[in-house]
């Protein structure tokens, strides 16, 4: 089992930033890619991004592509989501996510096996 609790979401202005941190616990942190989705009310849970064990690998979904960058500390188990230049579409519950590093797909929901209970950014127009 991996336990993730999100912090850091809030209410920012457009065009301001925020930065996100997912913490985990249980198995080895180092075993897993972490990815970021979001869910707008009456929307699908989408992608943002992930990061891969080593952090060597960011795929970003096109509508945050420049603006949001995620990085990982495997010392403090714990995961980033920095978002700049936020818009009022960016408004949404975001949730980190867990999977193995031996799956190779990272772009849906059912890759991940561990989720986060969600922080909420609101950016208002």
């Amino acid at each position: 089992q991996v336990q993730l609790v999100e912090s850091g979401g809030g209410l920012v202005q457009a065009g301001g930033s925020l930065r996100l941190s997912c913490a985990a616990s249980g198995r080895t942190f180092s075993n897993y890619d972490m990815g970021w989705f979001r869910q707008a009310p009456g929307k699908e849970r989408e992608f943002v991004g992930v990061i891969s064990w080593s952090g060597g690998f960011t795929p970003y979904a096109d509508s945050v592509k420049g603006r949001f960058t995620i990085s990982r500390d495997n010392a403090k188990n714990t995961v980033y989501l920095q978002m700049n230049n936020l818009k009022p579409e960016d408004t949404a519950v975001y949730y980190c996510a867990a999977k193995t590093r031996s799956r190779l797909t990272y772009r849906s929901r059912s890759d991940y096996a561990y989720w986060g209970q969600g922080t909420q950014v609101t950016v208002p127009s």
